[in-house]
Parts: structure tokens; C-alpha cells; sequence
């Protein structure tokens, strides 16, 4: 499992936030008194939905020890955070009012047999929400990461959450469809945000925090400082700078299911 960094994730806060909130402000339900918020990270957007439902008792779950000890920060009498593996969480029937996944399904495999679980554990009111890259890695790196050099080296990421690996985000009209057959009414929207990114190599500081983990942990000394390089010069082509910083499309697929 790829180990995470609450500051390098957060390198990038506000253009990582701007999600979330688009996808709150489409949810729904007004009143609640259970909310979870399933990969909560370093919990500062998890907090944000205490302002949303200032009833509710929230719970942040993530399996990175390392994110649950900074959420920590943000907890309250109301607002509690949990080590958990969304893979693993089964909820109760009918016991919540609103679940948020934000930029976490793209991490648990096969979650399509857990959303109908997870619908069935809606009150009635209640709201399934979440939003997942489309395109769940830059896919040139997959050039990079699977070369002669790098390939022998890198399997155990290959084979895991690499670009090789096949991506568990469904299509908009599969998650449509699987929700609906839950009993729940569906609405999915894509976006691609254009982020505009200040500094050196920001492209490469961005995949730092997310998609490159894997990778980065597998390698070490001379070895992660030539893989290092070699990536940066990647991005610099794929995403060159400009006199106003850097673009970086940022493609997301929303997903608002919701229990009349």
C-alpha cells in the first residue's frame, strides 16, 4: 500500500477542495443527523460538512494512519475520524443520511458491489455522493514507469495501482444505472477543471501527493532520484510552463444519488 503525505497533499489544497464543495453543494438533504465521509484525508474539507449539517454526527474514514493522525486536528464532540479501509466498511441498513467519497473510489477495487450496500444503508432523505478522476493517472507515465530500466523494478506498482492496472471507475452511464437499481434517483455530471499551477515541476508536486506514491515508495538512492528526473522531464513536456504557471486538466465525474 502506497504511503501518503498529508503536507504533499496538501501542496495543492484549494484546487483539490474545489471538488468536494461542487459536489456538497449538489447533495440534496438538508437535514442529518449521520453523516460519513469515506477517505476523509487530512481532514480539513471533512470538517467543512459540520457548517453543512451542524446536526449530524460526522465521521471521517481512511486507511492512511498517516491522514488520520493529521484529521485529527479537525476533531470535535461532533466530528470524529476513524482508521478504516472503505473496501471493508459496511454500514448498517438505513442507518445514515449522507455519504461522501471524494476522490477515494478510484482506490477501492470492484466498488461497485459496494454501492449498492452502501444505498441501502440511506435513510430515507438520504444521499450518496461522490466524484473520481476520469482519468485515474497521466497516461504517458505509463512509458516511463514500464521502460527496460524501470518496469523490473517498479512490477509490484505495475500490477497494483499503476498505470497498467486497470481502473475501477466505472462509466457515468454504469453508475447510473447501479444506482438507480437500487432505488435511488441519480444525477452524474463530468467536469474538467483547468488548473492553473505556480512553481517548478508543479505537475509533477501534484502526482506527488496522489498517483505517484506507489511508485516513489518502491524505489530508493540513486535508483528514485534517476526515476525522479526522468518523470519531471516527462511532465515539463506533457504540461510546459507558461509565463502564468502551468496547465493541468483535471477531469472528475460526479455522481449525486439520492433516497426520496
Amino acid at each position: 500500500m502506497a504511503s501518503w503525505d498529508p503536507q504533499q497533499y496538501n501542496r495543492f489544497a484549494d484546487e483539490r477542495a474545489r471538488p468536494f464543495r461542487e459536489l456538497v453543494a449538489r447533495v440534496p438533504t438538508t437535514a442529518a443527523v449521520a453523516v460519513v465521509d469515506l477517505g476523509c484525508g487530512p481532514g480539513a474539507m471533512t470538517a467543512t460538512l459540520a457548517e453543512r449539517w451542524p446536526d449530524a454526527a460526522i465521521l471521517g474514514l481512511d486507511s492512511s494512519p498517516a491522514m488520520i493522525e493529521a484529521a485529527n486536528a479537525f476533531a470535535t464532540p461532533q466530528l470524529r475520524f476513524q482508521l478504516a479501509d472503505a473496501g471493508q466498511w459496511s454500514p448498517q441498513r438505513g442507518s445514515l443520511d449522507v455519504i461522501v467519497a471524494n476522490a477515494s473510489l478510484q482506490w477501492v477495487g470492484e466498488h461497485e458491489r459496494l454501492l449498492p450496500l452502501w444505498a441501502a444503508a440511506l435513510d430515507d432523505g438520504g444521499t450518496l455522493a461522490f466524484q473520481v478522476p476520469t482519468a485515474k493517472f497521466d497516461p504517458g507515465l505509463d512509458e516511463v514507469a514500464t521502460g527496460p530500466r524501470w518496469a523490473p523494478l517498479l512490477s509490484g506498482a505495475l500490477g497494483s495501482t499503476g498505470p497498467r492496472a486497470a481502473s475501477p471507475v466505472l462509466s457515468p452511464e454504469e453508475y447510473v444505472r447501479l444506482l438507480s437499481a437500487a432505488g435511488l434517483a441519480v444525477d452524474a455530471w463530468e467536469t474538467t477543471y483547468y488548473h492553473v499551477l505556480p512553481g517548478d515541476d508543479p505537475v509533477f508536486e501534484w502526482f506527488k501527493g496522489t498517483g505517484l506514491r506507489p511508485y516513489l515508495d518502491a524505489l530508493s538512492g540513486d535508483d528514485l532520484e534517476a526515476f525522479t528526473t526522468e518523470v519531471k522531464e516527462h511532465l515539463r513536456r506533457r504540461y510546459p510552463n507558461e509565463p502564468f504557471g502551468t496547465i493541468m486538466p483535471f477531469p472528475r465525474l460526479f455522481v449525486v444519488a439520492h433516497r426520496s
